[in-house]
């Protein structure tokens, strides 16, 4: 049986990485969601009585805009949609809309189950809860449409967490890890792994077992891919690097 698993992940391709540029990035932000949109940064930070939403300047990490969330909700995380910002919060089954400008937030939403992570393409949302399947959701009325189960060489891949959609794929963070799976959202085959392992020393920050690799956003109109961890000192850009197949 081992033998076998471990031929099946082996034909699933592996990436790694080499780093481009280095950003600061703030070590109070326990980072839920990212995005990059028109040369900034948009961050979504968790914890009970701590949660923020943040439009950051990539080059110094400065935070230029900010919207502190009740402190009763736990931030999770977040996507635009036109000319809104879509925010989850962890186990209050509470969403919450903002103008994207100001910050002010227009109204709330509702969903069951746990909120982790949205990214979007130009028709859907997609929403992770921890499980191994990611949720579509009508960007408008915010409900569920349909699923993907995610897999690798079918077997269900868990705790799909931060998610970005590049170049036609879903990125996800794999909670606890320092892998990055990207998903086919037809099939929901996980088609290729990003290790990156060595990023960044997590043993050195205050809290290695929470301050974990979650963190992804791109910027689509020069292809610059940018990830980071909670409460990392640094946000990077990556190339990614193919790995030859064992």
């Amino acid at each position: 049986m081992l033998l076998g698993t471990t031929a099946a992940q082996a034909a699933v391709p592996v990436y790694g990485y080499k780093v481009v540029n280095v950003y600061p990035h703030d070590t109070g932000a326990y980072t839920e969601g990212l995005f990059y949109k028109d040369g900034y940064l948009y961050e979504s930070t968790g914890q009970e009585g701590q949660s923020t939403v943040r439009k950051v300047e990539l080059q110094t990490g400065e935070v230029v805009q900010r919207y502190n969330v009740p402190a009763q909700y736990f931030g999770e995380g977040i996507v635009d949609w036109k000319n809104e910002l879509v925010q989850l919060t962890w186990q209050d089954q509470t969403g919450f809309v903002y103008d994207l400008a100001s910050f002010k937030l227009q109204h709330t939403f509702n969903y069951p189950g746990e909120g982790w992570a949205l990214t979007r393409d130009d028709h859907h949302l997609y929403m992770s809860d921890g499980s191994s399947v990611l949720r579509i959701l009508d960007p408008n009325s915010l409900a569920t449409t349909s699923s993907i189960m995610v897999t690798a060489d079918g077997v269900p891949v868990t705790n799909l967490n931060e998610l970005e959609w590049v170049k036609g794929e879903i990125y996800a963070n794999i909670w606890l890890t320092n892998r990055i799976a990207r998903i086919d959202p037809a099939t929901g085959h996980v088609v290729a792994w990003i290790d990156l392992s060595g990023l960044l020393d997590v043993n050195k920050l205050p809290d290695p077992g929470n301050d974990v690799l979650n963190g992804i956003a791109y910027d689509a109109a020069h292809d610059r891919l940018f990830v980071t961890g909670k409460c990392w000192p640094k946000l990077f850009e990556i190339k990614l690097v193919p790995r030859p197949m064992p």
